[in-house]
């Protein structure tokens, strides 16, 4: 099973990038952040034309939004407006996934974690302060469910790169948002909740460079190579076994109107 994590940067704009992804990758399942699409005003006909047929979304106009596409049934779907902001940030799907001919349940949370703003200092930046309410929640969230055996995926753009190889030049980037050494203490702390698995750095080192996300600063983004990985999949440990590989689809970033972001993928068997 291929699950893929995208912020397509509106899907309306992007809807024939969405369908060259889904053609090339043989996915079941895609999770889109910042979708920037009102519900009254989500193409569901054009992606049930693609084969996706079970369909979860809470959107906005102009900004923010999640959805979740699938192949398989998308079981007890879920949102909450987290820390009561109002604003379209969190997908909660299940799903029957195949392990050994028997049918487990799994638990996907689909996440675009507010990016911050510039200033790294929640005293004076409201949007920084945001983002740190955000983490706080998810790890008050996810103690809750350390002790249940549960089989948790999450993943989407946490707009945090939290090792000094998911960032170009961990030193210039130390106080840049996005890289600061709180917003790492929390996603580390989050991770911790229930020990999820990086099922990213599961297959590259640690020491090797990783990115997700290029701005669209860089004229020539791959060239430069000034990246983040601000996009992940993370798992429960005991899914850790299901883990058979992943895929990064850099050449997104090069194609005409790209996302900033690219798809994202890990596979489960």
């Amino acid at each position: 099973m291929k699950i893929i994590s995208w912020n397509i940067n509106s899907l309306r704009l992007r809807i024939d990038l969405l369908e060259k992804l889904i053609l090339e990758s043989q996915a079941d399942i895609i999770c889109l952040q910042e979708t920037k699409v009102d519900n009254n005003q989500f193409p569901i006909k054009q992606i049930k034309d693609l084969g996706f047929n079970y369909i979860a979304f809470d959107g906005q106009k102009s900004y923010n939004g999640v959805a979740i596409i699938a192949k398989i049934p998308l079981l007890n779907i879920e949102n909450i407006d987290i820390c009561n902001y109002n604003q379209a940030r969190h997908l909660k799907v299940d799903f029957n996934f195949n392990n050994n001919n028997q049918q487990e349940l799994i638990t996907l949370h689909n996440f675009y974690i507010p990016a911050g703003g510039d200033i790294p200092d929640p005293i004076i930046n409201n949007k920084f302060a945001h983002k740190l309410n955000f983490i706080d929640w998810m790890i008050d969230f996810f103690k809750q469910q350390e002790l249940s055996n549960k089989k948790i995926i999450i993943l989407g753009d946490f707009n945090i790169a939290p090792l000094e190889n998911d960032v170009w030049s961990h030193k210039q980037l130390a106080n840049v948002v996005s890289h600061t050494k709180i917003e790492i203490d929390k996603l580390i702390n989050l991770q911790k909740t229930i020990n999820f698995i990086d099922t990213h750095r599961h297959f590259v080192n640690e020491k090797e460079k990783l990115y997700s996300w290029w701005s669209y600063r860089g004229l020539e983004p791959m060239k430069s190579n000034r990246g983040r990985r601000l996009d992940h999949i993370w798992c429960s440990p005991n899914l850790k076994n299901n883990i058979k590989n992943f895929q990064f689809f850099q050449d997104y970033r090069t194609l005409k109107r790209p996302s900033d972001h690219i798809p994202i993928a890990t596979i489960f068997e």
